[in-house]
């Protein structure tokens, strides 16, 4: 009967990570930390960044700023706003940080991608656009396997 503690444990962690998740989805444009979401969750700071990361396969602030990305990518895309509006309205608050996680995960810097991508995607519909132009993360992609005949 020992493991029935540690495996409701590890559910109770399991629901708390999703609100959590769910939480930085909703409120990605709010200034947010590991801290306070892990306050939020009842958990403490350290707890929920290994936890995380072994149920989502990165760590919270790496999520976060994934969704922001994700976000600022559609706002690029609209070209209705500077680079600079959009980094804060994702929520970012340096534009230098912006600029580089945006580099590391779309692999162009914001003015590159907002000045190349309305070509590429020209009279393609919003949801493919958002399919194809998704952020992968350039430094923690897997590498390919090794072709072994």
């Amino acid at each position: 009967m020992t493991s029935t503690p540690t495996a409701a444990q590890h559910l109770r962690d399991l629901a708390r990570l999703r609100r959590v998740r769910d939480r930085i989805d909703r409120e990605y444009a709010q200034p947010l930390n590991v801290e306070a979401l892990a306050r939020g969750a009842h958990m403490s700071a350290g707890h929920l960044s290994r936890e995380f990361r072994r149920a989502y396969g990165e760590s919270p602030y790496s999520y976060l700023m994934t969704r922001r990305i994700e976000r600022a990518m559609t706002l690029l895309r609209r070209g209705d706003l500077s680079v600079t509006e959009v980094c804060f309205a994702v929520g970012c608050s340096s534009l230098g940080t912006f600029s580089t996680r945006f580099t590391e995960l779309v692999g162009v810097p914001p003015s590159v991608y907002r000045r190349e991508v309305s070509d590429a995607i020209a009279g393609m519909a919003p949801c493919v656009a958002k399919k194809v132009t998704r952020p992968v993360r350039n430094r923690e992609a897997p590498a390919p396997a090794p072709h072994l005949a």
